[in-house]
């Protein structure tokens, strides 16, 4: 039972990257004492990184999860949290979307709601946006990152610094107190810290997965978050760092939000 229930358990964050204390004693039924004390013997392990209620996956800091996996997982959050960001946009704002599957949301989202102009080194944001005639699209170039359809480098960041933004909607791969806001991928990293200091508002967006996680490269400190946009889900504790910095932190339910767009 002990064994089967730590195999379980690393399955599940393998699967999600992220779980909560109080999610594994109603999956298992036991008390908190035991799942920390599961989750202490697989830490020893190497297999994850605890965190305050709960732990996340011992990842490897330099490898971002597939495109293809990150399109699936969380799909109902990033949704969510897509549409909330879209509330914060103003007609005739400038704005730099970054890459990823959250942000590809707020393009989705964005459509026929706003006139606005749109800078994003996403190809497949840049192909969603350009279908709204009232949303301008100007793509960065760049090299292109295959499997991802982004571009990045010194032409990007070059073209990047002779714009002004009053909007950027970044998209987080790792954050944390004591690293900030991380990501995997060098020459989008420093793109972004361009986008970064030509906006005069940071939005981001990330679900309660990216919680605890620290990629390679850091991409700013959490208090350039002017700013964020999670879930329900997402760690207290953090948040509750984040609020003494003062950041705006708003949290979405994935499950109210389906139930409003429905109804």
């Amino acid at each position: 039972m002990l064994q089967s229930r730590r195999e379980k358990i690393i399955e599940m964050i393998q699967a999600e990257r992220m779980l909560k204390v109080s999610d594994l004693m109603k999956i298992f039924d036991v008390s908190i004492e035991t799942i920390r004390r599961d989750l202490e013997y697989l830490e020893k392990q190497g297999f994850l990184t605890r965190v305050y209620g709960g732990a996340v996956l011992n990842q490897k800091k330099g490898k971002e999860p597939l495109y293809e996996q990150r399109e699936i997982k969380h799909y109902a959050e990033k949704t969510a949290i897509a549409r909330r960001a879209v509330e914060l946009i103003e007609d005739g704002d400038v704005l730099g979307i970054d890459i990823g599957t959250t942000a590809r949301e707020f393009a989705k989202a964005l459509l026929g709601k706003k006139r606005v102009i749109v800078l994003t080194n996403s190809m497949p944001i840049a192909e969603i946006l350009s279908e709204d005639e009232n949303i301008r699209v100007i793509m960065l170039g760049g090299e292109v990152r295959k499997g991802e359809f982004s571009v990045s480098g010194f032409v990007a960041e070059q073209v990047m610094s002779r714009f002004n933004l009053d909007k950027y909607i970044l998209g987080i791969g790792g954050l944390t107190v004591e690293n900030g806001i991380t990501d995997y991928h060098i020459e989008e990293t420093n793109l972004r810290r361009v986008m970064l200091e030509r906006s005069q508002k940071v939005i981001g967006l990330t679900d309660y997965s990216k919680f605890g996680v620290i990629a390679m490269n850091e991409v700013c400190p959490l208090s350039r978050l002017d700013v964020l946009i999670t879930d329900s889900r997402a760690d207290r504790a953090i948040l509750g760092k984040m609020h003494t910095m003062k950041t705006e932190v708003i949290q979405t339910n994935a499950l109210e939000d389906r139930e409003k767009t429905d109804a």
